[in-house]
């Protein structure tokens, strides 16, 4: 890392990590770093193409959009190969890592750190189903409540217990995913699409109006529910190593200058994350047979982090460079105000393809559902800046915090 980049890293007061934090610095006297915030704010970008790919309309023979375009099915085996899977752990790393951030931030305050957190975790659980119910029944936050009681309890283990904890979890999920994966692709369990009757249905709830789209998601939920065990395992594993990062301050300044380990990290992540996408998507989207399907979504998510690794020590290398540190401080905006981000795109992808808004479902493909997500987050990225140079927190952030401290945050204004 460059000395000046160093110091700009030092001296950012960054704000919170995968659901909103207003503290600059722990009590351990560790620096917040700007390179935190630009990777959250990168990962909003993957998350949102891909939560375009289930809300723009039912999945297509291959699990995916119909195509409307020649492009469409290019366009979706590249979301599929370089983002499903990847974004959400990365988020879940975070949320992690915020963890610390927020024990840090109540042992400086005086203040029981087990009815803070429970008070933010029940707010988020709140927003979860608010956020399924209304807008969009992917909805991740719900599973971060939940699962966040893990972090809960393991929160006075070591380190090193947490991460030989961490290792044991995402071994035995992945196992078990891998398993039954195999076990598909030898068996040959026939068509795992939906059927068309599901698929009309679908269409016909999306394209009608808010008491349609409403009861659509509401009979959502047990399917929302019922991937928590299914992802549950690579979540919580997530969740540990972020918890272990912020422990051994893995993103603080020092460890951020290690260029070398970082490239090592780097290029071990591409060497079994590349592979494995490669495969995942061949068979989600094809040329392979169908019969690959379960085995090409289990490869995809066990071969996932190492991705993830990849796609963050490669940023936060080229955030050490002088473009590399530019593009860091247009993304961190939007990394500090992600609860607000993440719903607000909800919120947009909602009244485009639902019935209560525009109506589009089902009727775009994947180049367009893209190139708008890329110029709704073209926006998100604009408009953080601006709000950013003005406030210490996003709106959602604000609430969340106000549930969390019991209080009214104060010195909200940057000013």
């Amino acid at each position: 890392m460059t000395q000046q980049s160093q110091s700009q890293s030092q001296s950012q007061t960054v704000r919170g990590v995968g659901a909103g934090e207003g503290a600059a610095v722990g009590v351990t006297g560790r620096p917040r770093v700007l390179e935190v915030d630009a990777l959250r704010g990168f990962a909003l970008a993957g998350i949102l193409v891909v939560n375009l790919l289930t809300t723009a309309g039912p999945p297509g023979a291959r699990g995916g959009l119909a195509a409307v375009h020649a492009a469409d099915g290019a366009v979706e085996w590249l979301v599929v190969l370089l983002a499903q899977s990847k974004f959400y752990l990365l988020f879940s790393f975070l949320f992690g890592y915020s963890f610390t951030l927020q024990m840090d931030s109540a042992e400086r305050a005086g203040a029981r750190f087990v009815p803070r957190m429970s008070r933010r975790l029940a707010g988020l659980f709140v927003l979860g189903i608010a956020h399924a119910v209304l807008l969009y029944t992917g909805d991740i936050l719900m599973i971060y409540a939940l699962l966040g009681l893990v972090l809960l309890a393991a929160r006075n283990a070591g380190p090193a217990k947490v991460r030989r904890a961490a290792l044991w979890v995402f071994g035995v999920a992945g196992g078990f995913l891998l398993l039954i994966g195999l076990g598909a692709a030898l068996l040959d369990p026939g068509d795992l699409g939906e059927s068309a009757t599901v698929k009309a249905e679908l269409t016909a709830a999306y394209r009608g109006g808010f008491t349609e789209v409403v009861g659509a998601n509401i009979r959502a939920l047990p399917e929302i529910l019922a991937a928590v065990p299914l992802m549950g395992g690579f979540v919580v594993a997530a969740f540990l190593v972020g918890f272990v990062a912020g422990r051994r301050q893995w993103l603080g300044a020092p460890a951020l200058a290690d260029r070398a380990r970082l490239r090592r990290i780097c290029l071990t992540g591409l060497a079994i994350g590349v592979p494995g996408a490669v495969f995942s998507a061949a068979a989600l989207m094809g040329p392979l047979p169908e019969r690959w399907t379960l085995l090409g979504l289990a490869v995809g998510m066990v071969a996932a982090p190492a991705l993830s690794a990849a796609y963050a020590t490669g940023l936060l290398l080229w955030f050490a460079t002088p473009g590399g540190a530019a593009t860091a401080r247009v993304l961190a905006p939007a990394g500090r105000m992600a609860l607000t981000n993440y719903l607000t795109q909800s919120l947009v992808m909602a009244l485009v393809f639902s019935g209560y808004g525009l109506g589009l479902y089902g009727r775009t493909g994947a180049a367009a559902a893209v190139g708008g997500g890329i110029a709704l987050y073209a926006c998100q990225l604009a408009l953080s800046g601006w709000l950013m140079r003005r406030y210490r927190l996003g709106p959602v952030e604000w609430l969340l915090r106000t549930v969390t401290l019991w209080a009214r945050p104060t010195s909200v204004n940057v000013r």
